[in-house]
């Protein structure tokens, strides 16, 4: 059957106005990866596996298809939609096409789809973060060091009055934000509307006594746009700043319309990636973490958990991570303590040609807080500090409440060594003038979690 590859053009020019992809395929035994490819292509368009039907035969038609215009030894391969070919502003239509039919088409034993390029005109449909990273720290009035967080823990069973009281013990002891975790959301043990007004209730009296801002990521997830519209109005009523949102759970359609809702209330949004995993982690077949946040920052939000560049409990390698890093949020300015990196002016963060990334320019589009999560504690601070600089939020549970003299003492800790980091003092020259990062440093050592 010639019709995949009638798909393939590999004398083909792409143009701006091209949506490209990046694709690594494993063809089967009984394919070629001609046709392979083509299949990728047609599928994800316009085609079919009818020669007759592709829909080839029809000029107007071919003006929207796919075209797989390199095919790499190592399988990686590259194919350019025309933006015609999507609706503005619908990233679900978007990935319908690119990451639909195609991951489970025999045509292919196996297909990974790395990076996205989008063009001007699909960009400009989307509305982006409203805050992004200079705008969450004018909220905490915070300019250079890492922004953090942590998650009361356990993670959901207790009462609304023991995760708040876990709440002022972090934000007394010097943290920025509590967080609500991926699967708490409106349970009988611990209610929204409860939680909700008893947190920031706690939270207005530690801002008057600390004179540092606080705040409160709360999870208004749901399956009915309605409730969820419901809980973000209740935040903001209650004086909130943020909502948390499982982006992935609940979808880009849920997401998309949060972030308008939340621009006319003027909420933050914290996206929390639950599920990813599902269908980021195999490097030989799904959808990249890179893509996944590519999207979350188009459809608009604020912050997005990118992992520990290798040093946490999470999947994801050094390379990964500040690959994503780059990606959601160019080059970081600050790249450690009191040292800068030349912020890149036209925004553009270049292709890895090892990574199989793309190039891509996000014009006035802004970037998205990331946040590094999973497995963090004191003494391993300073090496994700190292790879992502100080531009990055830090998301801590197991790492504040595990320590041995409670949250409290591990919000102190943590503090203490995002401090030192920033003066450049090491963890055992500040371990002497803080008792709770001295008992950090005994408990857990070097450990790093798996």
């Amino acid at each position: 059957m010639a019709g995949y590859e009638d798909f393939v053009h590999l004398d083909y020019k792409p143009k701006k106005t091209d949506l490209i992809a990046s694709f690594h395929v494993k063809a089967p035994a009984w394919s070629t990866m001609k046709r392979s490819c083509g299949a990728v292509a047609s599928e994800s368009s316009v085609g079919t596996w009818a020669a007759s039907v592709t829909g080839l035969k029809y000029e107007h038609v071919q003006k929207v298809a796919g075209k797989v215009f390199h095919i790499g030894n190592d399988g990686w391969i590259k194919i350019a939609y025309p933006q015609d070919h999507f609706e503005m502003g619908n990233m679900s239509q978007i990935l319908a096409s690119i990451a639909g039919n195609i991951f489970g088409m025999k045509a292919v034993e196996s297909l990974r789809l790395q990076d996205i390029q989008w063009p001007e005109k699909i960009k400009k449909s989307f509305p982006g973060p409203q805050f992004g990273i200079s705008g969450i720290r004018k909220i905490f009035g915070v300019k250079k060091r890492p922004l953090m967080l942590s998650v009361a823990k356990p993670k959901v069973g207790m009462t609304t009055k023991e995760h708040c009281e876990i709440g002022r013990q972090i934000w007394t002891g010097g943290l920025d934000l509590l967080k609500d975790d991926e699967n708490l959301t409106g349970q009988k043990f611990n209610p929204f509307e409860r939680r909700v007004t008893e947190a920031l209730r706690i939270r207005n009296n530690v801002e008057r006594k600390t004179g540092e801002k606080k705040s409160y990521l709360i999870n208004v997830t749901h399956s009915r746009y309605k409730e969820m519209e419901r809980r973000a109005k209740f935040v903001a009523k209650h004086g909130g700043e943020y909502v948390m949102l499982d982006i992935v759970t609940a979808g880009w359609q849920a997401t998309h319309s949060l972030r308008e809702l939340c621009g006319d209330l003027g909420l933050a949004i914290h996206a929390h990636r639950a599920f990813h995993g599902a269908f980021t982690r195999n490097p030989e077949h799904g959808f990249s973490m890179l893509a996944v946040g590519e999207c979350a920052r188009l459809v608009g939000v604020d912050q997005l958990h990118i992992g520990t560049a290798g040093v946490g409990k999470l999947v994801g390698s050094k390379e990964e991570v500040i690959t994503i890093q780059e990606h959601i949020a160019e080059e970081p300015q600050i790249l450690h303590r009191n040292k800068y990196r030349v912020h890149l002016s036209d925004r553009t963060v270049k292709a890895d040609p090892k990574l199989h990334t793309l190039d891509e320019d996000w014009g006035n589009m802004k970037p998205v807080f990331p946040v590094s999560s999973g497995g963090l504690h004191p003494t391993i601070l300073p090496t994700v500090l190292d790879r992502l600089g100080i531009d990055v939020m830090l998301q801590i549970g197991g790492g504040i409440h595990g320590h041995p003299k409670g949250s409290y003492a591990g919000a102190c800790a943590m503090r203490a060594a995002v401090e030192a980091y920033m003066d450049d003092i090491s963890m055992e020259e500040a371990a002497k003038k803080s008792v709770p990062l001295k008992q950090a440093l005994d408990f857990w050592g070097y450990t790093r979690p798996r």
